[in-house]
């Protein structure tokens, strides 16, 4: 549940900065980028402080090596957030952040068909519906960073014209 808290919270908070700051806002795509960096660090850490032991039960019996792939997945979690927070890298982390949602999923569905005594958010429905909101938010961001990388940067001096003696070669 913390995850999804911290994607509300912070994406939230991006946006009301955005909107009272004296510049034009920022597009939310942005800011829910910032609230996936921040979820995804979260999440990546609990890979290996708080929630390891979990996070190792939680590996379906048929794949080897859990604690490896663990340790792999928080690495790539990571990785992503900080690729969310790079201009260059937002697209390709966004894309590599969905597709690392795809295929932890398996991991969720074992938990929540694990018998255990769990909270109602563990249980196999809220698990897939939070899921499928994580997937449409990386989904959105890398959607809109590809846009926005075909487009190309917006230059500065784009409004401003060259004088005519310039634009004349003259010296």
């Amino acid at each position: 549940m913390e995850p999804v808290i911290v994607l509300v919270a912070v994406t939230g908070v991006l946006l009301v900065v955005g909107r009272i700051r004296v510049r034009p806002p920022r597009r939310p795509a942005v800011a829910l980028r910032g609230g996936l960096a921040a979820m995804f660090l979260l999440t990546g850490g609990s890979h290996f402080v708080g929630m390891r032991p979990e996070m190792i039960a939680m590996v379906p019996d048929w794949v080897p090596a859990p604690e490896l792939v663990v340790t792999l997945t928080g690495l790539a979690e990571i990785a992503g957030a900080i690729g969310l927070l790079w201009p260059r890298t937002v697209a390709a982390a966004a894309t590599c952040l969905t597709l690392l949602l795809v295929v932890m999923f398996p991991a969720n569905v074992n938990l929540a068909l694990s018998g255990g005594s769990l909270p109602w958010w563990d249980e196999l429905l809220p698990r897939t519906i939070l899921q499928l909101v994580f997937l449409a938010a990386t989904t959105t961001v890398a959607v809109d960073a590809g846009r926005r990388h075909r487009r190309g940067p917006r230059r500065r001096d784009e409004d401003v014209r060259e004088p005519d003696a310039v634009r004349r070669g003259a010296r």
